[in-house]
C-alpha cells in the first residue's frame, strides 16, 4: 500500500479581513476564537447582549473593542470587516437587516428556525447585496477534507454508501435556549450531516425521517433522537441515525461517518461528540483493496479536529470570496437554503408518520 498524503486543511485568504463578532457565546469561546487564533485572523471587536459575558471574553481573548449595542458594532466596524454572527437561528434575520449594504457576514447555523425563516434570510441577503455564508463548518473538518480529497482523486471509485451514526450522551444543558425550541436534534445537530451529505451527493430526491424525544431528556421537547434517510435512488444510500441519550457509559458510545465506494471505503470517528465538549481522539481509517489481495485497513494521521480547526475553513472561504481570490463560496446562503429545505422535508416526513400496515 503506497503512503498517501491527503489534503487536510482549507485554503486561507492571502489577505485576512478583520472580524467583528455579534454574539460571544459558548461556540465562539470553544471554536470560533481558538480557530481564528490558529489561522491568524484578527478579531477587532465584539458585541453580546450579556455584558458580563462579553467582558469575560474580552479578558480571555484580548478583544480590542467591546460595543455597547448592535448599532454601535455596525457603526464602528471597519468597512472591510466580516460580521461573524453567532446567535440562535431565530435572531439572525433581524441582525442581518442592520448590516450595511454590500458587506460580508458569516451566519451561525441553522439558517433560521425553519424554512420560512431561511427564505426570509435569503431575501434579506439578496436585497442588501450581502456576501453571506452559513457556518456549516463540518465540511471543513480536517478528516472531511481528507475524505473529499480521496474521493476527488477517484481512489474510492463511485460513492455508493454514506452513513452517519451517533450514539452519545449529549449535555443539552450547555444550551439552555434549546429547551424551549420545538425543533432541536435535526435542526441544531443532524443538520451538519444533512449538509455534509448534500455536499458529497447533491440534492436528494426526497427524505424519510423520524425525530423524537427521549425519557432521559424530559426538558427537551424538540427531540434528541432522529433517523433520516436521504433518497438518492439506488445509489448512493445515505443514512443518518442519532441518539443523544445513550446514558450507559462511554464504552459503547459511537460517533462515526462512513463512506463506501466501488473501489474502497473510509471509516471516521468524530471524537468531539463523545464526552462532549472534551471529546476523544478522532480516528481516520481507509481501505483500498488490491486485486487478488484481502482487504486491509490503514490509519491516516489527522492534524486537528472538528473543534476548532473546521471553523477556520468556514471563515476562510468567505474571506477568499470577498477578496476575489475565488468564485466559490461552498456554504453560501444560496446553497444553505437547500440544506434547510432538506431539513424541512425531514420534519414533514416525521410529522406525517409511517405507512400504515395493510389489513391481513
Amino acid at each position: 500500500m503506497p503512503d498517501f498524503d491527503f489534503r487536510q486543511t482549507a485554503a486561507l485568504p492571502a489577505q485576512p479581513l478583520p472580524i467583528v463578532s455579534i454574539g460571544l457565546g459558548g461556540i465562539v469561546h470553544d471554536a470560533h476564537y481558538p480557530a481564528y487564533r490558529i489561522a491568524g485572523f484578527n478579531v477587532v471587536g465584539g458585541f453580546d447582549i450579556d455584558s458580563e459575558r462579553a467582558a469575560m471574553m474580552r479578558q480571555k481573548f484580548g478583544i480590542p473593542a467591546l460595543y455597547d449595542s448592535l448599532a454601535q458594532a455596525v457603526a464602528q466596524a471597519p468597512e472591510n470587516a466580516v460580521f461573524d454572527i453567532a446567535v440562535p437561528g431565530g435572531a439572525s434575520a433581524d441582525i442581518l437587516r442592520r448590516i450595511p449594504r454590500g458587506r460580508a457576514a458569516l451566519i451561525q447555523k441553522p439558517m433560521g428556525e425553519d424554512l420560512a425563516e431561511a427564505r426570509a434570510i435569503l431575501r434579506i441577503c439578496r436585497q442588501r447585496q450581502l456576501t453571506a455564508a452559513v457556518n456549516f463548518q463540518l465540511r471543513f473538518a480536517p478528516f472531511i477534507i481528507a475524505a473529499r480529497d480521496m474521493l476527488s482523486q477517484g481512489l474510492l471509485g463511485e460513492l455508493s454508501d454514506m452513513e452517519v451514526r451517533m450514539q452519545v450522551n449529549t449535555p443539552w444543558h450547555l444550551w439552555p435556549f434549546a429547551a424551549a425550541l420545538p425543533r432541536v436534534e435535526i435542526l441544531y445537530h443532524s443538520i451538519h450531516y444533512v449538509d455534509l451529505a448534500r455536499s458529497f451527493c447533491g440534492r436528494p430526491n426526497g427524505v424519510y425521517a423520524k425525530t423524537m424525544n427521549h425519557p432521559a431528556s424530559p426538558n427537551l421537547r424538540g427531540g434528541s433522537r432522529s433517523m433520516i434517510i436521504l433518497d438518492y435512488g439506488d445509489n448512493p444510500r445515505v443514512n443518518i441515525t442519532a441518539n443523544h441519550s445513550h446514558i450507559f457509559g462511554a464504552e459503547k458510545q459511537e460517533s462515526s461517518l462512513k463512506f463506501e465506494g466501488s473501489k474502497g471505503a473510509i471509516q471516521i470517528r468524530a471524537g468531539l461528540n463523545m464526552n462532549y465538549p472534551h471529546g476523544v481522539p478522532d480516528r481516520f481509517e481507509y481501505v483500498l483493496p488490491s486485486k487478488g489481495q484481502p482487504p486491509r485497513w490503514h490509519s491516516l494521521d489527522i492534524a486537528g479536529s472538528w473543534f476548532p480547526e473546521a471553523f477556520i475553513g468556514a471563515m476562510a472561504s468567505l474571506m477568499r470570496r470577498v477578496n476575489g481570490e475565488t468564485d466559490e463560496l461552498p456554504t453560501s446562503v444560496e446553497d444553505a437554503i437547500e440544506t434547510m429545505a432538506t431539513v424541512e422535508a425531514a420534519y414533514q416526513s416525521s410529522a406525517s408518520g409511517g405507512t400504515a400496515l395493510p389489513s391481513v
